[in-house]
């Protein structure tokens, strides 16, 4: 198949068309931006699993005394030494 096409005007010019030949540009800015953007969510992912298996667990907070009291008193149950 030839990439040329002919077309013949109202006065018998012809007209060629050629096919564009190279890359699309919204195609390489959609592959460049799709390729930085996977780029980022798999370093994320990385990141991510390398610090759960390097950094200890979270120490809970400690709940004062106080606190106790009170949900113990909530629960209808009074605080030993009362």
């Amino acid at each position: 198949m030839s990439d040329e096409f002919q077309f013949a005007d109202k006065g018998n010019k012809i007209i060629y068309e050629t096919e564009a030949k190279g890359f699309n540009p919204g195609l390489i800015v959609l592959l460049v931006v799709g390729g930085l953007v996977l780029t980022f969510l798999v370093g994320n992912y990385v990141l991510y699993a390398y610090t759960q298996k390097t950094l200890p667990p979270r120490k809970k907070k400690l709940v004062s005394k106080k606190k106790i009291k009170r949900e113990r008193l909530k629960q209808g149950v009074s605080a030993p030494g009362e």
